[in-house]
Order: structure tokens, then C-alpha cells, then sequence
């Protein structure tokens, strides 16, 4: 310590510019440097930490920003699918009419003859 004092005072460069006017060797500049590097590693370790915790949680965070389903009305129709909807409903209606004649054809002929006699 007394050699620093020793060479500051003798005229050493950077040595007498952190000596104050009384002699004193000037501390300041060195908290500074200190207080200046302690923010950097915390920055540094806040950035790792984030960075751990978004590869863990990718999925998560990835969620926030998709955009949710339109929960609006729903888009109008497509013409073709509109179109196979209509003809699997006609396909549907003939299907329902041939089954029916043909139970009404499977049934004995002597029951609908009867029906028309009574009818007439």
C-alpha cells in the first residue's frame, strides 16, 4: 500500500489519477466497477434462468401466443359439400320409399283385398 502511495506520488500514471487531493487513494471508481459488474451477472444469470425455463415450458408459452378458435359464426358452407349433403339426403328418402314398397309388396295379398272390399 505504501508503494502504490509511493509510486502515485511519484508520478506514476494511472496510479495518481485515483489519488484524491489529500493523498487518499479514491475508492469510487472501483465500487462503481463493482456495482457495474454485479448488475451484469445478474442479468446474465436472470437471461440463463428464462432461457432453462422456456425450453421446459415451451409448449406453454408457445399457447400464449396461438390465437384461440373463432368461436364467431361459422364460415359459409362450401358449394360441393352443400351439394353431397343434398344428395346423400335424396339417396336417404329413396332408399326409405323402396324399403317400404317393398315390405308393403312382402305382405300376403289377401289382407289388402280385404281392406279394399271394406273399403268399398
Amino acid at each position: 500500500m505504501a508503494a502504490a502511495a509511493a509510486a502515485g506520488g511519484a508520478g506514476g500514471g494511472g496510479a495518481s489519477a485515483a489519488l484524491g487531493e489529500s493523498g487518499a487513494i479514491d475508492y469510487s471508481v472501483h465500487e462503481a466497477w463493482n456495482e457495474a459488474t454485479n448488475v451484469y451477472l445478474l442479468v446474465v444469470l436472470a437471461s440463463l434462468a428464462l432461457l432453462v425455463y422456456a425450453r421446459r415450458n415451451k409448449r406453454r408459452i408457445l399457447r400464449i401466443f396461438t390465437l384461440p378458435p373463432a368461436a364467431e359464426t361459422p364460415p359459409e358452407p362450401n358449394f360441393y359439400d352443400s351439394m353431397k349433403k343434398i344428395r346423400l339426403r335424396q339417396q336417404l328418402e329413396m332408399y326409405s320409399i323402396a324399403r317400404k314398397y317393398e315390405q308393403q309388396q312382402q305382405q300376403p295379398p289377401k289382407q289388402t283385398e280385404s281392406i279394399q272390399l271394406s273399403v268399398e
